[in-house]
């Protein structure tokens, strides 16, 4: 019988017949290595250096006996599963040996078919054991990959959301940089913005940057890598000796730039750094792209929140100057119309002759023209628009 893994057997044996039967002519020809040990010194020994998958003892060895052995095993921390081997009539040392920890026995005489079968029994328990553990294994190595992941979704659903809600632009970008530096495991981080006027990439925010670079903050940074990625607007990740050549290696071994975009042109950078010569993967890579999507959303939202704010501005100045020509020209209005009603009013009363139907008629008319308009030029201008600050 082979086996796919050869599991290795401790014989504790000193019978040169039991060693021909049990190691010779059974275990080695089924596919099992096999060490033998004739006495209990270096019996423990082998326990301890080869560390073998089943360990067979003979309950009957002179000097310490398969029991001491059981709890010299236990004593060192040896948890190898034990089969006992022992003469008919030794049941109750088998029986006490099965309190000290005992997997499984054999009585002499035995054939190979019972040493096989009970051989296989145990190697069955360690096998299945094993495949528990890698299974354990696998399960909390994914269950730390999950929390990782849950992490970091987290992480990237608090900054959209942060993007929506937060319209003070420096909290905004110090929860950005709060969070490229967490979901990229990073030692530090930075977000730079693009000068309107000078070109330059300033320092706007930063987190755990050391303090000759964090007093940068408000002036041009020149890491070595950001004109680099400024000129291609595509993303850079370098590590150990390459990076040595910029001036950013002084902060670390690893580090990524990431553009912050808008219409492919590189208008912000968001950078990164690891101390240790571990580089940042395509998993860290995409996720701070993602990142790097909400601050340009941000960026974009906060343009055309000052495009709207100007345009308010505007709409109230010439709403402003329409009500005040139009003042200007009641004004105007009520001047020229208001030396006309005296003497009118004097011509209908009689005061300066007599008048026909038809000149009554006329002047009435022309009285009550004149009333009309006086009236309408002393009414209160329109009132300006009113506008509502988008940052408000």
């Amino acid at each position: 019988m082979n086996h796919p893994v050869a599991e290795k057997i401790l014989l504790i044996e000193n019978d040169p017949d039991m060693l021909e039967l049990i190691a010779r002519q059974t275990l080695l020809p089924s596919g099992y290595q096999v060490n033998i040990a004739p006495d209990s010194a270096s019996a423990v020994k082998q326990a301890l250096q080869w560390q073998p998958d089943l360990i067979m003892v003979n309950l009957d060895m002179p000097g310490l006996s398969g029991k001491d052995m059981l709890v010299a095993f236990n004593s060192q921390g040896i948890s190898t599963p034990v089969i006992v081997m022992a003469g008919k009539g030794k049941e109750p040392d088998v029986i006490q040996s099965f309190r000290l920890g005992a997997s499984d026995y054999l009585l002499r005489p035995m054939r190979d078919t019972e040493i096989i079968s009970c051989v296989e029994r145990v190697i069955k328990q360690v096998r299945d054991l094993r495949a528990r553990q890698t299974l354990d294994e696998q399960l909390k190595k994914t269950n730390v990959e999950l929390q990782r992941r849950l992490r970091e979704l987290t992480t990237i659903f608090s900054v959209g959301r942060a993007v929506i809600s937060i319209t003070d632009q420096r909290i905004l970008f110090e929860k950005i940089v709060e969070a490229i530096v967490a979901v990229s495991e990073a030692d530090m981080g930075w977000l730079s913005l693009k000068d309107d006027a000078s070109k330059a990439f300033v320092l706007t925010t930063q987190r755990n940057l050391p303090e000759t670079w964090a007093k940068k903050v408000g002036q041009p940074l020149d890491d070595g890598l950001s004109t680099l990625v400024s000129m291609s607007a595509e993303t850079l990740s370098i590590h150990g000796d390459p990076l040595g050549k910029f001036k950013i290696s002084m902060l670390g071994k690893a580090a990524m730039v990431v553009p912050i975009k808008v219409q492919n042109e590189a208008i912000g950078l968001l950078t990164v750094v690891r101390k240790a010569e571990r580089p940042f993967g395509q998993s860290e890579q995409t996720l701070n792209e993602a990142i790097s999507d909400y601050a340009s959303i941000s960026m974009v939202n906060a343009r055309l929140f000052r495009a709207l704010a100007q345009n308010a501005e505007t709409a109230v100045a010439g709403e402003k100057r329409k009500n005040q020509m139009l003042q200007s020209i009641r004004a105007e209005i009520q001047n020229l119309l208001q030396p006309v009603g005296y003497p009118l009013e004097l011509m209908l009363g009689g005061k300066m002759g007599s008048l026909n139907d038809e000149q009554v008629k006329a002047l009435t008319m022309i009285n009550n023209s004149v009333k009309r308009l006086l009236a309408s030029a002393s009414q209160q201008p329109t009132q300006p628009l009113q506008t509502k600050n988008p940052n408000s």
